[in-house]
């Protein structure tokens, strides 16, 4: 089984081998990059390209490492103990399956997400460090092991947005997602808007790229956002000349779609305001 790009995803030469190599290592793969970089839609495609289903675990601030295993929900057999019910018989009526436990025991390979893992606590990865690298673990209420019957592609992604632990990162394959590039982001433009006509795409992709490497700006626009400011451009069918800038207004049309905050907003004013004081 091998992944490369779909009809639907542009990916570099880096990534393929990056996703490949994790693939044959049976390792997990640790994706990092900007957010808005197609990490969590990597692994939906790499699900695609190798005919596997694919199970996302999305992760927040609050989500524990146990829950990924699995919960056993006391209170719930504890009622149902008051009020007489059978089913308190069966301990495993009160355990619901995590995503790593539904992956270990899916009868098929399956690609396994595990979405921003830099959002909860520091310890969340450390918490899931042997069950990923032996593929089992053990539940204390029925006193069974759950190891995987297939070992399943994991594909993790991290914004960077806090350090992950060395012990973690020695168990994974890593690749970081480089910003695309003016030609690698023309193909990612081209598969999801195939009409777009050359002259457009130049002028928005050059002010797209301008306005990125503005100094002092606090967030630069990611490719999801660019290719929504082209849907609205193409909503709008602007042109080409719709689209020049002057010393009055260095703000791009639409650019509530690329700018994502008042102080990025007010700094292409304050560039203006002097590009007008330097013109007199």
């Amino acid at each position: 089984m091998k992944f490369a790009s779909t009809e639907a995803y542009v990916a570099t030469e880096d990534l393929t081998v990056a996703v490949n190599a994790a693939v044959t290592l049976q390792r997990p793969l640790l994706v990092k990059g900007e957010p808005g970089t197609g990490k969590t839609e990597l692994a939906r495609q790499v699900s695609q390209a190798l005919g596997l289903p694919i199970l996302e675990w999305h992760v927040k601030s609050t989500t524990r490492a146990q829950q990924g295993l699995y919960e056993y929900d006391a209170v719930s057999r504890l009622r149902d103990s008051q009020l007489g019910d059978e089913r308190v018989r069966d301990v495993k009526n009160y355990i619901r399956k995590g995503k790593l436990w539904q992956a270990f025991e899916a009868p098929g390979r399956v690609v396994l997400l595990i979405d921003e893992i830099d959002k909860a606590d520091i310890e969340f990865p450390n918490d899931l460090l042997q069950e990923l690298d032996r593929m089992e673990f053990f539940v204390y209420e029925t006193g069974e092991t759950i190891r995987a019957v297939n070992r399943p592609v994991v594909i993790i992604t991290s914004n960077n947005e806090k350090e992950l632990p060395d012990a973690f990162l020695r168990r994974c394959f890593f690749h970081y997602i480089r910003f695309p590039d003016m030609d690698t982001m023309r193909a990612i433009v081209g598969v999801h808007f195939p009409d777009i006509k050359d002259a457009l795409l130049t002028t928005a992709l050059t002010q797209f790229y301008e306005l990125r490497e503005t100094p002092g700006l606090k967030k630069k626009p990611s490719t999801s956002e660019v290719l929504d400011w082209l849907k609205l451009l193409l909503a709008e069918d602007l042109s080409p000349e719709d689209l020049k800038r002057d010393g009055a207004n260095l703000l791009p049309k639409l650019h509530g779609a690329l700018l994502k905050n008042e102080q990025d907003v007010h700094l292409f004013e304050r560039l203006a305001f002097m590009a007008r004081r330097q013109s007199r």
